[in-house]
């Protein structure tokens, strides 16, 4: 196996204080039997790594995926780049009716708020119209195919970070619900929904006390149906005041034609016609009110700061929209991205695997060596792209606020990148600035990370070790 580079005849390693030469083992030594490490670190700027430890291994990149993502839509959609929501109507006002349909057409905007919403079917209502004789359309045309990337994990669908981000989203297509476990032995926990969240939530889940041998075991789900219908299964512990739990929604269209036909009830604005959905974009109507979203510069600085997944899978499925002018989908957006790096910044990557935006698909694979040429490009080209500074930096904002190991190694400040975390993965990607002033990026993929049941509380201080270990001596090499 190839430790590290050789160049000059002679063997490159990583310098730490007292000029010590070090090797990659002693790192390793520190991470639980079985793991996998790809570790590259190379001066900005540089032609030649300092560290380059099986770079060529592909591996999972979980949200360091973002990092690729990021930059292909800055260099495609540019950073002013706008998602755009609008309410047309297909015919002419006279009276306050509007002689024909009304179409909602939905960007897939990932930050559309139920608030812009009402304050769109408002403004409507100040236009004078009253009544609708078409029917209200939901136009979801920009997206086609699957609103789930191919890879993502069964059991993580209902959970509000893996929300399928279809084109028609509001409030992140996440609703929320209390549940009252039951006093009784074996009953039935109760749930309430607020009245906002157009869902139907029914419970079977069982109450056990913490000392029934029910409890020992005990596994909770969400199920969903058809007409936005959700059951609660499995059982839970008793407790004395109710839990909030969060779930995603599973249909992002009929979800947001609810909301929108609320809405427009609240207004006092009736519909002739049954709700329909457009799929394929056919003309368009007058446009009587629309929504922006901020600039993408502004949600891809939420995107890598707080790893928000919904952003980065609907800027992904966008631009594949954009560079083929076909309703985006998961092959699109793949193969734009590809398309995008080879011919805007001269990256070609390879055999790497994009099945998604956020990295949140275990088909995802990609390589250090390839993701340390994506971060050299945006070091030389940052003045431009303004990309370093939203990444989460160490100590003090994003993922990268509480991390231990930069805490214990006291690198606050001195480090900004994105993390990476799936089941058994734990990666980074960014950029540091060492003790002599210089400025290296560096990519940790850490993979087949696990310990044993008994060794789980210590879990977190075995990785804070490892990178504080390894990025002080970093920090401090010459």
């Amino acid at each position: 196996m190839r430790l590290l580079k050789v160049f000059s005849g002679i063997a490159c390693s990583l310098v730490i204080t007292g000029a010590q030469a070090t090797q990659i083992e002693q790192y390793t030594q520190l991470l639980p039997e079985g793991a996998n490490l790809s570790l590259m670190v190379q001066k900005v700027g540089a032609s030649t790594p300092s560290i380059d430890y099986q770079d060529k291994q592909l591996t999972l990149p979980a949200s360091t995926q973002k990092v690729v993502t990021a930059l292909a839509a800055l260099l495609q959609l540019g950073a002013d780049y706008r998602f755009t929501t609008t309410i047309e109507g297909s015919g002419s006002v006279n009276n306050g009716v509007l002689n024909g349909d009304l179409i909602v057409r939905f960007s897939g905007d990932p930050t559309l708020k139920s608030q812009q919403v009402r304050s769109m079917i408002q403004s409507l209502k100040q236009q004078g119209i009253r009544q609708v004789s078409g029917s209200l359309v939901i136009d979801t045309s920009v997206f086609a195919s699957h609103d789930k990337a191919p890879g993502w994990s069964w059991n993580d669908m209902t959970q509000c970070f893996s929300a399928p981000p279809s084109a028609a989203i509001i409030d992140k297509n996440c609703f929320s619900v209390a549940l009252q476990t039951s006093k009784q032995e074996g009953g039935t926990a109760t749930v309430q929904v607020a009245s906002y969240f157009p869902v139907q939530v029914s419970s079977q889940v069982r109450s056990y006390s913490r000392n029934s041998p029910n409890a020992r075991f005990c596994e909770f789900d969400v199920t969903a149906g058809e007409n936005l219908r959700y059951t609660l299964t499995g059982c839970l512990t008793q407790q004395d005041k109710p839990i909030t739990l969060s779930f995603a929604v599973q249909d992002g269209n009929a979800y947001a034609a609810q909301i929108v036909k609320n809405e427009l009830r609240q207004a006092g604005i009736q519909i002739g016609n049954a709700i329909r959905y457009q799929t394929t974009r056919t003309g368009s109507g007058k446009v009587l009110v629309q929504n922006q979203s901020a600039p993408l510069h502004d949600l891809l600085k939420v995107m890598l700061k707080s790893s928000d997944n919904m952003i980065a899978d609907t800027v992904f499925r966008t631009m594949g929209n954009k560079q083929y002018d076909l309703p985006g989908t998961w092959r699109s957006g793949s193969s734009a991205v590809r398309l995008i790096l080879r011919q805007q910044a001269g990256i070609d990557i390879g055999n790497t695997v994009i099945a998604d935006g956020s990295g949140l698909s275990r088909h995802n694979l990609i390589s250090a060596d390839t993701m340390m040429q994506i971060l050299q490009y945006i070091a030389r080209n940052d003045s431009q792209l303004d990309f370093i500074s939203m990444l989460p930096t160490a100590g003090q904002d994003g993922t990268l606020r509480a991390r231990s190991g930069f805490k214990d190694a006291g690198l606050e400040g001195k480090v900004s990148a994105k993390t990476g975390a799936l089941q058994g993965v734990y990666n980074l990607a960014g950029f540091m600035t060492t003790a002599s002033g210089e400025r290296v990026a560096f990519v940790q993929f850490l993979s087949s990370y696990a310990v044993s049941p008994q060794d789980r509380s210590g879990r977190k201080a075995t990785l804070a070790n490892f990178e504080s270990t390894l990025y002080r001596d970093l920090y401090n090499s010459n």
